[in-house]
């Protein structure tokens, strides 16, 4: 069986599929209410661990557990001293309108569920309503908001201070110990203590004062345990710096970073690394390291090297191994786990403070309170302030490549910074700016006189600002491009302003700058020969988004008789000769 009810204590045996064992009591301290209850509660409980049910975890297992001392506990209080079989609509209903969380809830319903199945204990009606709707359905999660750009820098300085700290605290007591005889006579000296921690760990430390008691080793080492192993052996808090600084640096998911293992990196050359990692919604996942993520796994590694060294060897191999003096519930101090949630909380706690003129400092909230920290937080704020400098515009634009682009854009991208909301406000702007402009008609002079140009196109005179000697080099042919004369190639329209406009020959034919005279007709035609070339080898879907607005364009200039006569696109036509070699084109975009 892959989970049995142990008796003597109450609680449970698991074996789960990744061959762990799991062995935890109902009650550490207190003794267990209603235990025929709770011993049926936890039958049920068996019935829910794989490969019968999806329990596979000893956090799962925990929230069973949980639930049976909840709902035990409010029984005895009700005034209850039955059993399962004496559980009634209005009993069970009591307890769920009080705010039970869902998750206790669904996990009471499901061993209540499971227990019925097994022994048939649960009057009929019983047994319905217990398969019926949740009185707590829960809060659905929205999207998380990143922090401001204030709250983020103290997260990121609080955390890089400490850490830094503690790491350069660290190097000064190894050199000290390191270039040490011996501990020597004065045991209440700092380089004794550290001579110790590093040649024989912290186990016979601990040891030592189980035996003799705190006073008389306070008496003899001149501080307590845990001064005597700082700063060789990190604390919780030095880890729970390391590794929000790390989620910051990498935006990976909490889980991942929890379960991370010394297997799980992997060098690419001298100065870059290759982390995988498990995101437990999804699969196996990877990330190269940027240089200041690299390095803080570097100085982790180096931090940790001394308590890795004395780790049991079953815990080496994992990334954030840690050293607990007072030991755990079930006697453990050298532990792997992530930190708890009242464990962080209490971190950020002893991180309040405020400078000089009042302003939040190190882990303050702008309101003032308590920085609300929350992981996945930490990973929505990593993407919500990655650079997208180099973005394209590719069909697959997604910041993370694990994520779908509809994931990233419900979850990620709508959470954005007031700087950030101002850039896209200002994307937004330009892009309406651009959807007018191409929608204005085109400039085509059927002749190259200034006066006709003035006359006919007012609108588009006033918009260009020319003077008459700029309007003069645009209708002789001096400020011609490959398909029309432009009106300021340095504008910066499609590309650095300043700078020669980089556009591809077709971008003309939309272009407000661009004018059209009947010099640049066989040069159009050769536009309109090589946009035939490319609708035989493109599919429709292909040709449409690249080359149809400026199809469109082209067909409305070359119109016959609608700008220039049909007797001057015949001759134009015949000096085009329907090859690549016409048009100045890159090698890409060349027709097959």
């Amino acid at each position: 069986m892959p989970a049995t009810v142990t008796l003597d204590p109450l609680g449970v045996h698991c074996v789960f599929s990744d061959g762990s064992e799991y062995r935890r009591p109902l009650r550490v301290r207190r003794r267990v209410e209603l235990p025929g209850l709770a011993r049926t509660l936890l039958e049920g409980v068996t019935d829910l661990v794989h490969p019968h049910g999806q329990v596979d975890s000893a956090g799962g297992i925990d929230l069973y557990l949980t639930a049976v001392r909840g709902f035990t506990d409010w029984l005895v209080e009700f005034g209850f001293s039955g059993g399962a079989s004496d559980l009634t609509r209005a009993l069970l209903a009591r307890y769920w309108r009080q705010g039970v969380r869902s998750s206790q809830e669904s996990a009471l319903r499901a061993m209540l569920r499971c227990a019925d199945d097994q022994d048939q204990i649960l009057a009929p009606d019983v047994r319905a309503f217990v398969d019926g709707r949740l009185f707590n359905t829960g809060e659905r999660y929205g999207s998380h908001q990143p922090y401001s750009e204030a709250e983020w820098a103290r997260l990121i300085r609080t955390c890089r201070d400490e850490v830094d700290g503690a790491f350069r605290a660290f190097c000064a007591a190894r050199e000290q110990a390191s270039s040490a005889d011996g501990p020597g006579a004065a045991l209440r000296e700092r380089t004794a203590h550290h001579w110790l921690v590093l040649h024989h760990g912290p186990d016979p430390l601990v040891n030592e004062m189980a035996d003799r008691g705190s006073f008389p080793f306070r008496q003899r080492y001149g501080v307590g345990l845990r001064a005597v192993l700082d700063p060789l052996i990190p604390t919780l808090d030095v880890i729970i710096a390391y590794q929000l600084l790390f989620g910051a640096y990498t935006g990976v998911v909490p889980d991942g970073i929890a379960d991370l293992g010394l297997d799980d990196i992997e060098w690419a050359g001298d100065e870059k690394i290759l982390l995988s990692y498990v995101k437990g919604r999804t699969a196996a996942e990877s990330l190269a390291l940027s240089r200041q993520a690299t390095r803080l796994l570097e100085q982790w590694l180096d931090h940790s090297a001394v308590a890795r060294r004395f780790a049991p060897e079953e815990l080496r191999p994992e990334l954030w191994v840690r050293f607990t003096p007072s030991g755990t519930w079930a006697g453990e101090r050298w532990l792997a786990k992530p930190a708890t949630r009242l464990s962080i909380c209490a971190w950020v706690e002893r991180r309040q403070a405020v400078d000089e003129d009042g302003r939040p400092a190190q882990m303050t909230g702008d309101d003032g309170l308590p920085l609300a920290l929350h992981l996945h937080r930490i990973r929505t704020t990593h993407d919500a302030l990655q650079d997208r400098s180099h973005w394209r515009g590719s069909r697959r634009s997604t910041l993370d490549p694990n994520r779908s682009p509809g994931i990233e854009g419900d979850h990620y991208l709508t959470n954005t910074t007031p700087s950030q909301r101002e850039a896209v406000e200002d994307i937004i702007v330009q892009a309406q700016e651009d959807l007018v402009r191409r929608a204005l008609p085109p400039l085509v002079l059927a002749t190259a006189e200034m006066a006709d140009l003035v006359e006919n196109y007012p609108e588009h005179m006033k918009r260009l600002g020319l003077d008459d000697n700029a309007l003069a080099q645009l209708l002789s042919g001096q400020r011609d491009v490959f398909t029309a004369a432009c009106g300021d190639q340095m504008s910066g329209l499609h590309g650095p302003k300043g700078k020669p406009c980089p556009a591809r020959p077709w971008v003309c034919l939309l272009c407000p700058l661009a004018l059209f005279a009947p010099r640049h007709l066989p040069n159009l035609l050769r536009l309109r020969a090589f946009f035939s070339r490319q609708w035989e080898q493109m599919t429709t879907a292909e040709f449409i988004p690249v080359f149809g607005p400026y199809a469109h364009r082209l067909d409305e200039i070359l119109t016959p008789d609608r700008y220039f006569s049909e007797h001057a696109l015949r001759a134009a036509a015949a000096e085009v000769t329907d090859s690549d070699v016409e048009l100045p084109l890159r090698p890409e975009e060349h027709t097959v």
